[in-house]
């Protein structure tokens, strides 16, 4: 049996790898039940099927930048060679999220996000994507449907190819001010274009600062020096695989991720949770978690804190409020699966929303999900015979029950 990228969870389905966009819209005719699986960075059943699995990283990736200012991308592929493709032709893409070896079409459908005050998530950029329905039939979302439909979790059917806003390329660089106070990082998180805050929970945080060029980057950030030099490293435990720090600038997609794509990414043997709340409670969300963190230190190898810009996708995370999330690399034991819940009961009080890929176990999501109802209605109603659901679809109250 396959699993997910980081061993976290065993997929039960058979594989099919499809060799073309006929082979996919075959298996999908011919299915009882059908997913489909991008590069596998979930840490959950989301992607599992009762019936068949797609891996649509099996298809050839065929990235066509357009005149018209988008570019039109296959659906698994990465946005390393995505990105490469575009600079190449001298675009860029608004925001990248941490890892760029993750899937176009994966990311898009979860919600997955990079950082910025002023940055929406990944999804922000879709202008139309192409879905196999139910039927096999090949259809377009465009328009005011992409809203309802770009994070849909694969619930109405398999896309194979995105369409993207891109902007000229642009320059990026990376300075890193570590001992920052935590209770300073809500503040500091404004201190560039794209900011992240890694911490222990400990009282202390490195705040990496990715300024788009050219701009002004600040010598101090809450009173800490930036570190002029470039330390390839996040913590102790993930060492040898991050994107060059030190001001030294470069291209936008060796700058926004933190990551290299020629590298194993993050940790690697983890489990990985993730929280969505109002970027107006930061602050009481750092105090609350820096109360806990003795309860949690010894199961998680680092934290992090980024933001995200409210918008209007249905079941995005940030629908409808700017918003900081709260995300944990765990060591992958089952004293962090009993932690995770510590931090999710901290997280409550503030409507903390989970990320639809990561490990959680917050059950009533329709209460943080304001849309949630109407997605499942819509969801339902395109694919009447359930084609596209699953049992881990209907545990979240994405699809109805049959």
């Amino acid at each position: 049996m396959e699993q997910d990228w980081a061993g976290t969870y065993t997929y039960t389905a058979p594989v099919v790898r499809p060799r073309d966009v006929a082979h996919v819209q075959k298996v999908v005719h011919d299915a009882r039940a059908v997913r489909a699986l991008g590069t596998r960075h979930t840490f959950n059943g989301l992607a599992d099927s009762p019936g068949v699995l797609l891996d649509l990283t099996a298809l050839p990736d065929r990235v066509e930048v357009r005149a018209d200012g988008t570019v039109a991308v296959t659906a698994g592929t990465r946005f390393g060679e995505l990105a490469r493709e575009l600079h190449r032709n001298g675009r860029a893409l608004h925001n990248l999220g941490s890892l760029p070896h993750i899937s176009v079409g994966g990311a898009v459908a979860t919600g997955t996000h990079g950082s910025g005050h002023r940055l929406g998530a990944l999804a922000t950029a879709v202008r139309a994507v192409t879905v196999v329905g139910p039927d096999g039939e090949l259809r377009t979302v465009s328009g005011a449907d992409v809203d309802a439909q770009a994070v849909s979790l694969g619930a109405v059917g398999v896309v194979t190819e995105l369409v993207l806003a891109t902007e000229p390329a642009y320059e990026v660089r990376q300075d890193v001010y570590r001992g920052v106070a935590v209770a300073d990082l809500p503040a500091a998180l404004g201190a560039g274009t794209s900011v992240s805050g890694f911490t222990r929970w400990d009282g202390r945080a490195d705040v990496w600062v990715k300024t788009r060029l050219p701009a002004d980057v600040p010598d101090e950030v809450a009173g800490v020096p930036r570190d002029p030099v470039s330390r390839d490293r996040i913590t102790d435990e993930i060492v040898g695989n991050v994107t060059p720090q030190g001001g030294l600038p470069g291209p936008w997609h060796e700058r926004l991720p933190h990551f290299r794509l020629d590298s194993v990414p993050s940790n690697g043997d983890e489990i990985q949770s993730e929280f969505f709340v109002d970027l107006a409670d930061a602050a009481a969300v750092v105090a609350a978690v820096t109360g806990i963190g003795d309860r949690i230190r010894d199961h998680f190898v680092v934290g992090e804190l980024r933001t995200v810009a409210a918008d209007d996708l249905w079941l995005s995370m940030a629908h409808g409020r700017d918003s900081l999330a709260v995300h944990t690399t765990w060591r992958r034991t089952a004293g962090a699966r009993a932690a995770i819940p510590v931090l999710e009961q901290v997280l409550a009080p503030f409507g903390a929303r989970p990320h639809w890929g990561k490990a959680h176990t917050v059950r009533d999501l329709g209460g943080v999900v304001p849309r949630l109802a109407e997605a499942r209605a819509l969801f339902d109603e395109l694919d009447p015979d359930g084609v596209f659901s699953s049992p881990a679809l209907v545990a979240r109250g994405v699809r109805s029950a049959r």
